[in-house]
């Protein structure tokens, strides 16, 4: 465990649980997101019938999540009120948890187990979907690349609950 997980970890009891509240599936690079209401969360690979599933397995960005709470940060940071996640293009998004809290750090949504492994930065082509400006509102509060480390049916309304390091 290096020195940030083992900051982090130290925390994680005291998240409380958030919620899984959209799910959104990329099909192929650069397409229309498939909105879902539950997917299976596939070991190793990603999210069954997203394109990042069959890119680089183990990869560390198997899946991104993001939360309203920071959609609404970058809404507030670049002007634009109602902010689509589908626009942002990240996997999953999830309320009522602190992202930044959850970095290096395992959880459970529904049956599956992920492990969070760094912030999600956003890409130039944001500034085509919001305007400029949008990268810079969203600095910081990208979100998250995950990884998954046991299969399993995730669905929206699942918990979204940390797992504590069993060597602390």
């Amino acid at each position: 465990m290096n020195t940030q997980q083992r900051l982090f970890s130290r925390y994680i009891s005291e998240l409380r649980p958030g919620t899984l509240q959209w799910i959104g599936l990329r099909p192929a690079h650069k397409t229309d997101m498939r909105l879902t209401d539950h997917v299976n969360a596939l070991k190793g690979l990603g999210l069954e019938g997203d394109h990042r599933c069959s890119k680089t397995p183990g990869s560390a960005r198997q899946v991104t999540l993001i939360s309203t709470e920071y959609i609404q940060q970058i809404a507030h940071f670049s002007g634009i009120p109602n902010i689509k996640p589908a626009t942002l293009r990240r996997n999953l998004v999830v309320s009522g948890i602190n992202l930044n809290a959850m970095r290096y750090q395992q959880f459970t949504i529904g049956d599956a187990l992920f492990e969070a492994t760094a912030l999600c930065h956003p890409c130039a082509r944001i500034e085509r979907a919001l305007g400029r400006g949008a990268v810079a509102a969203m600095l910081g509060h990208g979100g998250l690349c995950c990884k998954i480390l046991i299969s399993g049916t995730i669905k929206i309304g699942d918990a979204v609950i940390p797992v504590m390091p069993h060597n602390l």
